[in-house]
């Protein structure tokens, strides 16, 4: 069954999660079903841009802690989305958590409701949100992201926004995207693939140099006792031991 449906209007290529069964969590299987769309979508002349979006009332929960990604392979599609050639839209209509957020940081344009909800709960299981950095840290407020990464606290839409989360918001996310579709629709693949190259060389840059290392500490945390402790919480619904 896929995990990714995909369909195209006037050269904008939706991707949509639809992994419901775990409110599309970023499992090994989705995470290489996705960048394989990510690829074909990229390499596609009838491709003008590509718009990620979601089932279900979560756009990504973040890592499948009973399937995890490898870190390698979420540094992969991270890249992919980066370095695609294409405008990467990202369509939120609901809650993103943790590594989904990686996502958002990584397309260039994120627009979502004003209903949408956010957290970084890597801290509250026993782990750092260490290679969804590589999007965010380059993107968004380092104060705000401060706070949030240190907290596990909810944010708001209009937070969101206003620390880089994400580009807009609204009460219709559909009507918030009308114009950036529009735009890129008029615009040229030449144009567009050499602005985005522009727009995405420090994030690059990022990626080259700290990789290895934030792979290196996912992988460490994830195997450490206390991350062992979070996720068999988490998926018992109650407090880790550490909480006072």
């Amino acid at each position: 069954m896929s995990l990714v449906a995909r369909a195209r209007e006037r050269g904008v290529e939706t991707l949509t999660l639809d992994s419901p069964h775990n409110r599309n969590a970023l499992s090994a299987a989705l995470v290489t079903e996705l960048t394989d769309a990510l690829t074909a979508a990229g390499e596609d002349t009838r491709v003008r841009a590509v718009l990620l979006t979601h089932t279900g009332n979560t756009f990504s929960a973040g890592a499948d802690l009973r399937d995890p990604p490898d870190p390698d392979a979420l540094v992969a599609l991270l890249r992919r989305i980066v370095e695609l050639p294409k405008p990467v839209v990202a369509r939120v209509d609901g809650h993103v958590r943790a590594g989904g957020l990686g996502l958002l940081g990584a397309c260039d344009v994120a627009a979502a409701s004003t209903a949408s909800t956010f957290a970084f709960t890597e801290v509250r299981i026993g782990v750092a949100p260490a290679v969804i950095s590589l999007t965010l840290l380059p993107r968004t407020d380092p104060r705000a992201l401060a706070r949030h990464y240190l907290t596990g606290e909810r944010l708001d839409a209009a937070e969101a926004t206003r620390t880089g989360l994400v580009t807009a918001a609204g009460d219709d996310v559909d009507a918030v995207l009308e114009p950036v579709l529009d735009g890129v629709r008029r615009a040229s693949p030449q144009g567009l693939a050499e602005t985005k190259r522009l727009l995405t060389a420090r994030v690059l840059e990022a990626f080259d140099r700290d990789a290895a290392q934030l792979t290196a500490l996912s992988a460490r945390l994830f195997a450490s006792p206390q991350a062992r402790e979070g996720m068999t919480a988490f998926l018992e619904r109650r407090d880790p031991q550490w909480v006072v």
